[in-house]
């Protein structure tokens, strides 16, 4: 008789079952309920299919709706298996490569036999995959030889796949699931026990794209299908009602209608800042030279182009060499015959980071401990490759600046300035408006440093998490394993916009190796050369993505102290309009940015027409207001106005048009 398997539940109670026993079997052995509800399993923490035998003890936790994190991800994964099942359905010939789930739902790439998939192509492939829901298809787990897999996927003329599985590591368990007998794909899973356990009316077929076959250029274009998928139609519906409001917040849009900046082909990835867009970037940076002063920061800058051999030392080349702009470097030939090209060590590559540069300023001159920490701040202007694919207006772009700095301590002064940044982040935050979390990325499978390094380096920035007061759950705090830099552990901050988005910006990382790389030192107490420990961080990451943040959040409508136009002066008749130019030059005198509309329009055009600008304050003037000398202030969003005195708008507007830190 075979031994039987220890199965340890949550509640610490132990189960003795027979080998082939599943996750399904004992949940229907607790009760039906349970049998009904549970969806997959956490076997020994890892995420199962239901349907799967235990391969020996194990710790089991039975995964229901509830467990809303790992059940999306089942279902999300199950709907680009029935997609790509509709789509070889409708269209004989059409070859499957990936299809995984993401953050939001799941997408499916193919290779069409005869032409690209549009969206006029998606209603048909959804009530294909709602065909195969109402099917209740079981999906059933199998673990082929690599030899038979290949060979199944040249049969049916899947070159993709068939490529796939012969490039994977040679001890990597091949497997595949079948949905019902006459479909399958190769996936690690898991996946739901059927098609049927997915709700119909829980997803939906959102658009196409191209994609390079494995993101490569150089290889096959393939249509991408996309989709969103949830547990229930109720989910599916806030979800998309999230998208409406979120199309009608796309800085790219309001950011032409009120006229901040532009894209276009002739700088792919570089933005075009208009006056207006460009005035919220200098209240930024003016606020952050004001904060960063405020915390002992000194200020530098440093060149655009470096040697690669720089890039080379630092470990960033090997690592980031695809995405770097490199150009070569004119040697001149001692014959006198013009300059050539001398091989890779005479590349120079435009800086995709700020930290070697600075290391470099560091290096200038001996260092003493009492020097220590030494905070070098620089807005830095950066350049990375990244493919036109990826770009998307402000939140990915080429060229970028970071309000990036690195603080160069000693060993025991690491916690207290990690706390300090922390407390530094936190303020300005909440200047802005936002909530955040806080998670620590621990070290990737491929790094530099031991290991002894790195776990001294995670542990300090969970003691300076700590003792600033953050690693709570009030403030999110998580652990993301394999995350972090190659050289170094790293705090994200995750901020939460008006309509529940996250967007991950500022970081601070502890970094052991760049110094060690670099050779940067400082005689310490002893009289002795050692190395600093350098923390790389940055609050809004890059100016250009904040800003992208901040349109978005505000949907267009920014506090009135970043607003590129705070005021505008607006007549209601031609009698007003020296009154309306007098009071605009009071206005700007007091330093409130503002705008004089003295046009021959009706007010209400007017009012509408600054409303789609966002500007905050509208001060509408006429005759009587001429006479009295006032103004009749209308605040964005609000229909009342009220009539005030000159003076006391200005003293309004001032205050409300000050800057946070400055009020």
């Amino acid at each position: 008789m075979a031994e039987l398997l220890k199965i340890t539940l949550p509640d610490g109670s132990l189960r003795e079952v027979a080998p082939g026993t599943t996750p399904a079997d004992i949940a229907a052995a607790i009760g039906p309920g349970l049998a009904k509800a549970a969806i997959g399993a956490r076997v020994n923490g890892e995420l199962f299919d239901i349907t799967r035998p235990f391969e020996g003890d194990a710790a089991l936790a039975l995964v229901t709706a509830r467990d809303e994190t790992d059940a999306l991800e089942l279902v999300r994964h199950d709907f680009a298996h029935v997609l790509a099942e509709a789509v070889q359905a409708l269209f004989p010939g059409t070859q499957i490569t990936f299809g995984p789930s993401t953050d939001d739902g799941f997408y499916y790439d193919f290779a069409p036999a005869e032409r690209p998939f549009t969206e006029e192509d998606l209603p048909a492939i959804e009530a294909q995959m709602r065909k195969i829901i109402a099917a209740d298809k079981p999906l059933r787990r199998e673990v082929w030889s690599r030899e038979d897999l290949i060979a199944r996927w040249n049969a049916q003329g899947e070159t993709f796949k068939a490529q796939w599985a012969a490039e994977l590591p040679g001890d990597e368990p091949l497997t595949v699931y079948w949905s019902g007998n006459d479909w399958l794909d190769m996936c690690r899973g898991p996946h739901l026990a059927s098609t049927g356990k997915l709700d119909p009316n829980a997803f939906k077929l959102t658009r196409v794209s191209g994609a390079y076959w494995r993101g490569d250029q150089n290889n096959a274009m393939l249509s991408r299908v996309y989709g969103t998928g949830w547990l229930n139609k109720k989910q599916l519906d806030a979800h998309l009602t999230r998208l409406e409001e979120a199309a009608k917040r796309d800085h790219r849009k309001l950011g032409a209608e009120m006229d901040l900046f532009h894209l276009q082909q002739e700088a792919h990835g570089s933005v075009f800042w208009h006056p207006k867009g460009y005035r919220i970037w200098r209240e930024l940076e003016a606020y952050m030279r004001r904060a960063i002063d405020g915390a002992g920061y000194r200020e530098v800058k440093t060149p655009q182009v470096m040697d690669a051999r720089q890039w080379e030392q630092s470990g960033h080349w090997g690592k980031y060499r695809e995405n770097m702009f490199v150009i070569p470097d004119e040697v001149p030939n001692t014959e006198d015959e013009g300059p050539v090209i001398s091989g890779e060590a005479d590349w120079m590559a435009l800086k995709p980071m700020n930290c070697p540069a600075h290391v470099l300023i560091f290096r200038q001159g001996l260092k003493s401990y009492r020097e220590l920490p030494l905070r070098l701040y620089e807005n830095g202007c950066c350049h990375r490759n990244e493919p036109h694919g990826a770009l998307h207006g402000l939140m990915r772009v080429r060229q970028f600046t970071q309000d990036d700095a690195h603080i160069f301590c000693r060993e025991d002064q690491i916690v207290a300035e990690v706390r300090a940044f922390c407390e530094l982040a936190d303020r300005i935050y909440k200047d802005f408006g936002f909530t955040y979390s806080i998670k620590l990325a621990l070290r990737p499978e491929k790094r530099f440093g031991t290991d002894a390094m790195w776990d001294q380096a995670e542990s300090e920035l969970r003691n300076a998490v700590a003792e600033a007061g953050l690693a709570t759950a009030e403030y999110g705090w998580e652990e993301l394993p394999g995350e972090g830099a190659f050289y170094a552990p790293k705090l994200e901050w995750h901020l939460t916009d008006a309509i529940g988005r996250t967007w991950q910006v500022g970081t601070i990382q502890s970094d052991r190796v760049l110094p060690e790389r670099l050779d940067a030192s400082y005689i310490a107490e002893d009289g002795e050369r050692h190395r600093p420990v350098m923390l790389h961080r940055a609050i809004f990451g890059s100016y250009e993505r904040f800003i992208g943040i901040l349109i978005e959040h505000f949907a267009g409508k920014l506090p009135a102290w970043l607003a590129p136009v705070q005021a505008v002066v607006a007549t209601i008749v031609s009698d007003a309009d020296d009154y309306a130019r007098s009071t605009t030059e009071a206005l700007r005198a007091a330093g409130i940015r503002t705008e004089t509309d003295t046009r021959n329009e009706k007010i209400n055009y007017k009012v509408r027409e600054h409303s789609l600008q966002k500007v905050p304050y509208l001060l509408v003037v006429g005759k009587r207001e001429a006479e009295e000398g006032t103004v009749a202030i209308r605040t964005l969003g609000e229909q009342q106005q009220k009539v005030v005195p000159l003076a006391e708008a200005i003293a309004l507007l001032k205050a409300e048009g000050a800057a946070p830190d400055l009020r």
